[in-house]
């Protein structure tokens, strides 16, 4: 509709203005030092629920970080749409790599750089602002609901227990996310699935003090040489992951589905000329999309052990640590990978050392129909404002709560991502482009009517 278009475009500038007052806010929830930072930004998020037109916004306290509830009844006879986003944010390390401070937000060259910037507080907002266009201009085709929790990125630990025992605040007919990404606004995508997700630590263990490694050194097993043995065997020559019962409940795509993932457009050289690598590395036998998206995979997130201050200090370290996860899909289980890697670390050290292995957090993969009506309306939607039929595409990302929302809610979920690969989530410079975070504030209202027509249509 003209107006939802003509409502955003003279409200841009407030739209930005808002959204920098949210990336100013460190809302780091890994950090205990940062809890009243937490605090601070989900009352930020309360307020612009309210202001935006919500009927009722609640903040819940949580074992945790707090969750933020709004909703809309425009009319108990219609569906409701809920909105689940996040507003915490990864750490912003190493602070040196950012070229400007990452909660000091900076609007350059139509992109807005900031930590949390397009995962997920750029993108959490947009259904606010599209809930206050659809109010404003007296269109609003539905019920909508909202969930914005602070926990996501630590595993979203106490969401479980929220859902599961306030299913009747939470009941809806579809479940929207935008907390992935998309091809391009000129190339359209949607993600039909996102990847599971097991995190360990590893801590190996030998003398027990740091050692002169002249004096002991070729004598004393060293804990960093260790470590780095046993994470480079967990892939063979062929990156394959080694670790034993891995691959076991991996769903194989079929031929017909790889043939259709490949006609997304990609270029391989601009890829790598984008990262300033000079070649991709991965399983052998599958292309970079594939690998991003239907395979599973293991990367070490973190290793450090030793001296690593300035200048030299020959010492022969008494722990070394990693940070080890691995990405999963379809039909494999968080819990069984977390013990496959724990069993497997623990049991890989040779004498001398100890290793000890530990559960940080997981999730489940996700998948979604893409000839469901919640899929057929993001179509619809993205057609209406891109102009362009949407491709559906696997995701490599990890939403974790996904799993937990269709057991507990029994309702689909759809994902309306306008972030892009090259986002830099989580890592320094997010950013997040202007016309994408516009185009979704106009692109959600037309989701809401179409899946209004939809679901009506089919009930």
């Amino acid at each position: 509709m003209e107006k939802w278009k003509n409502y955003i475009e003279s409200n841009q500038e407030r739209f930005l203005d808002e959204l920098v007052d949210l990336l100013k806010i460190p809302s780091i929830s890994a950090k205990t030092e940062n809890k009243p930072d937490m605090l601070a930004c989900a009352n930020l998020v309360e307020k612009k629920l309210k202001e935006a037109g919500a009927d009722k916004v609640n903040i819940y306290n949580t074992n945790g970080h707090p969750i933020v509830y709004a909703e809309k009844i425009v009319d108990a006879t219609k569906p409701t749409v809920l909105v689940y986003g996040h507003y915490d944010v990864q750490p912003a390390d190493p602070l040196n790599l950012w070229k400007n401070p990452p909660f000091e937000p900076v609007v350059k060259d139509g992109k807005i750089y900031a930590r949390g910037s397009a995962d997920d507080k750029g993108q959490f907002y947009m259904h606010i602002k599209a809930l206050e266009t659809m109010l404003k201009t007296n269109s609003m085709p539905c019920n909508m609901k909202f969930i914005i929790e602070g926990e996501e990125e630590v595993g979203s630990p106490n969401l479980a227990t929220f859902v599961e025992t306030h299913q009747d605040l939470l009941a809806c007919n579809v479940i929207l996310i935008s907390d992935t990404s998309m091809i391009a606004l000129d190339t359209p995508s949607i993600d039909v699935g996102v990847r599971g997700l097991s995190y360990i630590e590893v801590e190996v263990t030998g003398p027990n003090r740091d050692l002169h490694s002249g004096v002991y050194g070729g004598a004393v097993a060293n804990p960093a040489t260790i470590l780095a043995k046993m994470i480079a065997s967990c892939h063979d020559k062929n990156n394959h992951i080694t670790i034993p019962g891995f691959y076991d409940d991996v769903l194989e795509i079929s031929q017909e589905e790889r043939a259709e993932m490949a006609k997304a457009p990609f270029n391989e050289e601009d890829y790598k000329k984008e990262l300033g690598i000079s070649e991709v590395w991965g399983e052998k036998g599958y292309s970079t999309i594939e690998r991003t998206g239907i395979r599973p995979t293991l990367e070490v997130n973190g290793m450090w052990s030793g001296y690593t201050g300035e200048g030299a200090k020959t010492v022969l370290p008494s722990k070394a640590y990693a940070k080890i996860s691995t990405r999963l899909v379809p039909k494999q289980s968080s819990k069984k990978i977390t013990a496959a890697l724990i069993h497997y670390f623990e049991n890989a050290a040779p004498a001398g050392v100890t290793v000890r292995a530990t559960e940080h957090h997981g999730g489940e993969p996700y998948q979604t129909p893409i000839d469901s009506i919640e899929f057929l309306a993001a179509a619809k939607a993205m057609f209406a404002t891109l102009g362009k039929e949407p491709v559906p595409v696997r995701g490599g990302g990890s939403i974790p709560i996904c799993a937990l929302f269709e057991k507990a809610l029994h309702k689909k979920i759809i994902f309306l991502g306008f972030g892009l690969d090259n986002d830099n989530l989580h890592s320094p410079n997010e950013k997040f482009d202007l016309a994408n975070f516009y185009k979704g504030i106009e692109t959600i209202p037309y989701f809401c009517q179409y899946f209004t027509e939809l679901y009506q249509a089919k009930h």
